[in-house]
C-alpha cells in the first residue's frame, strides 16, 4: 500500500508531478483541488468568494481526511493545506510527503502563465507576485519543511523519486 502526498506552493507542479509519477508507479491520481470541487460542486474561486477562506479550509480538511484513507494513490495538495490544522501531520503519518521546493522566481513565471483562475494572486504583476510568493513562502515553510523529502530541482526524474521513497 502506498500514499503519496505533493506538497508545495500553487505552480510547483504537484499535479503534472503527480499524474505523471502516478502513471510511472501504477498508482491512481488525485488532485485534492479538482476532489473538492467535485464533493462541493463548486469552483474553488467559488468557494472562497461565497464562503471564504476559513470554511474553504475546513471543506479542505474534511478532503484531506477522505484521501488519507485512499490506498496506492498519488495526491496532489492545494498549496496551503498542509498549513492548517494538523493537516501535516495527517500527511506524514498516513503517506510519504513530498515538498517540491522551486525557486520564487520560476513558481511566478508559471503563475503569471498559467490559465487556472487563483483568488490569492489575482490581478498582481510579476514583481507583486514574487514579493507575495517570499512573502507567503516564509509562513509555509515550517509547514513545507516538516515533508519526509524534498525536491528542489524541476527536472528531477520518476525513477530517482520512486527510489528516494523506496529506501526507507
Amino acid at each position: 500500500m502506498m500514499r503519496i502526498y505533493l506538497i508545495g506552493y500553487m505552480g510547483s507542479g504537484k499535479s503534472t508531478l503527480g499524474k505523471k509519477l502516478a502513471k510511472y508507479a501504477g498508482l491512481q491520481f488525485v488532485d485534492m483541488d479538482h476532489y473538492l470541487e467535485e464533493r462541493n460542486y463548486k469552483t474553488i474561486p467559488q468557494i472562497f468568494a461565497e464562503e471564504g477562506e476559513a470554511e474553504f479550509r475546513k471543506k479542505e480538511r474534511k478532503a484531506l481526511e477522505e484521501l488519507s484513507e485512499f490506498s496506492d494513490v498519488v495526491i496532489a495538495t492545494g498549496g496551503g493545506a498542509p498549513c492548517f490544522f494538523d493537516n501535516v501531520h495527517l500527511m506524514n503519518r498516513t503517506g510519504k510527503t513530498i515538498y517540491l521546493n522551486i525557486d520564487p522566481g520560476i513558481l511566478a513565471d508559471r503563475l503569471m502563465e498559467s490559465k487556472t483562475e487563483r483568488p490569492l494572486i489575482k490581478g498582481k504583476s510579476k514583481k507583486e507576485l514574487i514579493h507575495f510568493i517570499d512573502e507567503t513562502l516564509k509562513k509555509r515553510n515550517e509547514f513545507y519543511s516538516q515533508a519526509h523529502y524534498q525536491i528542489t530541482d524541476p527536472d528531477t526524474g520518476l525513477d530517482e523519486i520512486l527510489k528516494m521513497i523506496e529506501r526507507d
